[in-house]
């Protein structure tokens, strides 16, 4: 049987000294898991969170999801549910001694039979020896373990923490979901904004939702700001309301998280695919965020270089100069400039084949050490080089039949001739491929021996962006 939440005990996020002075946002923290929006598959009924909530089993976890989702009220009501103390503490504002000075008092009530649950905000923040002081008190069961993050738990937290935790990953909250937390905060009288006849359009309360970004606390901010801007129009939040409170229209960008490097993951994987379409949405989404133009021209110009390459050399001058435009114009004329070079660089031909050449050459330098320079090729400035042999036997290639001298090697004996640049049928390169072909089977006939083409290296194609 599901338990009800209980009363909290002592100070948390849900008491106060005066109600009137919260925000919004906080007054309308749901007080059960059928007030929560969003999150329907993680809270679904029978699933497996929801039914360890409700029975007052709760787990060590770590609540990973972008700002506003409802990690802190997940929190709360793992605690309620469980009738158990809720204690929070900032990996921001915290610091080890008062982290153990909670995980004193918390073991001090598990020995008086009560649990506690420990909501960690941030605790991607903490480093390893503050998260290390958190795994004798979970593995006794002192504390109920519970971290949120924004950030990918995996390359944010230690391996041993994560291993004693569930993670539950949260996503953004939809604006339909949105919407339906703003209208029980309009309907509310005794939190939310009922007794303040407060009117507003279905379509001024998506624009609120929409502008969010997901974000519920957000959204509900918003909602506070119009309501007290509209008092001076009898209570009706018009267009012009929503005007000044919408001035800010940023959308998520976390400049080095995980969504950062999601998003230009996104870029470069569209512009390989050759979907002009889908990168020009991404190149939106990073400039509206926020991102860093120059970052931008430098993921752009090896994008020209790793993908597209000799395929299409025009597009290595092109980002190059997209990169001087926008250094000249800045934002937002020298925005137009990335976008014309992204749909260019998603829209020619593709090619890896010279980044792939790069990576077997690199690889072959690194297993076979210091070579010998062949002696025919070696330069000979000196009598005593000269003396010595160097350049014995090299033929000057302008000098044979061809303008190649087809039976002179390049590589150090040791080594053999081998092939690393295999162009694809694509493109300019279709005719380097052509070309190189009929000279690689001439050479090869001259010398009288086959090619070693070499280790695959490093580079063979699997590389994401």
């Amino acid at each position: 049987m599901s338990r009800k939440p209980s009363a909290p005990r002592g100070p948390d996020l849900l008491s106060a000294d005066n109600e009137a002075l919260r925000p919004l946002a906080e007054r309308m923290r749901p007080g059960t898991l059928d007030e929560m929006v969003g999150q329907r598959r993680l809270l679904a009924p029978g699933s497996a969170l929801r039914r360890a909530v409700e029975s007052g089993r709760v787990h060590s976890m770590i609540l990973w999801g972008p700002p506003g989702c409802g990690k802190t009220t997940l929190a709360l009501l793992l605690a309620h549910y469980a009738d158990a103390e809720f204690r929070a503490v900032s990996a921001v504002l915290s610091g080890l001694p008062e982290v153990r000075q909670v995980l004193a008092e918390a073991t001090q009530r598990f020995n008086d039979g009560r649990r506690t649950v420990l909501f960690v905000d941030e605790v991607h923040r903490f480093n390893k020896a503050q998260q290390d002081a958190f795994l004798p008190h979970i593995e006794r069961g002192s504390i109920v373990f519970v971290g949120a993050t924004t950030e990918n738990p995996s390359f944010e937290l230690n391996s041993a923490l994560l291993s004693r935790c569930r993670v539950h990953v949260l996503e953004a909250v939809s604006a339909a979901d949105i919407e339906d937390a703003l209208r029980r905060a309009l309907e509310d009288g005794v939190r939310g904004l009922g007794g303040q006849d407060i009117r507003i359009e279905d379509a001024a309360l998506h624009e609120i939702a929409v502008a969010a970004d997901g974000d519920v606390r957000r959204a509900l901010t918003l909602l506070e700001i119009a309501a007290e801007l509209a008092q001076d129009e009898g209570g009706h939040i018009t267009a012009q309301t929503l005007l000044q409170v919408l001035a800010d229209r940023t959308r998520r960008f976390d400049k080095g998280g995980e969504q950062f490097y999601d998003q230009i993951s996104a870029l470069h994987k569209c512009v390989r695919s050759s979907n002009p379409d889908a990168a020009l949405y991404w190149l939106a989404r990073m400039l509206d965020g926020g991102c860093d133009p120059a970052y931008l021209a430098r993921r752009l110009t090896r994008m020209a270089v790793e993908d597209i390459g000799l395929a299409d050399p025009r597009a290595l001058q092109m980002a190059i100069d997209a990169w001087d435009t926008y250094d000249r114009l800045g934002s937002p004329e020298g925005e137009l400039a990335f976008a014309q070079l992204t749909l260019y660089l998603a829209s020619t031909a593709k090619s890896n084949a010279a980044y792939m050449a790069w990576n077997q050459a690199r690889a072959d330098v690194r297993e076979h050490g210091t070579q010998d320079v062949p002696i025919h090729i070696r330069n000979a400035p000196t009598r005593l080089m000269k003396q010595l042999g160097y350049g014995r036997g090299y033929q000057y290639d302008h000098d044979a039949e061809g303008g190649i001298a087809l039976d002179q090697t390049g590589f150090p004996d040791a080594m053999g001739e081998r092939i690393y640049y295999r162009p694809v049928p694509r493109g300019l390169e279709l005719k380097l491929g052509e070309k190189l072909d009929r000279l690689r089977a001439a050479r090869a006939q001259a010398r009288g021996d086959s090619l070693d083409e070499g280790p695959p290296g490093e580079g063979d194609g699997s590389r994401t962006g």
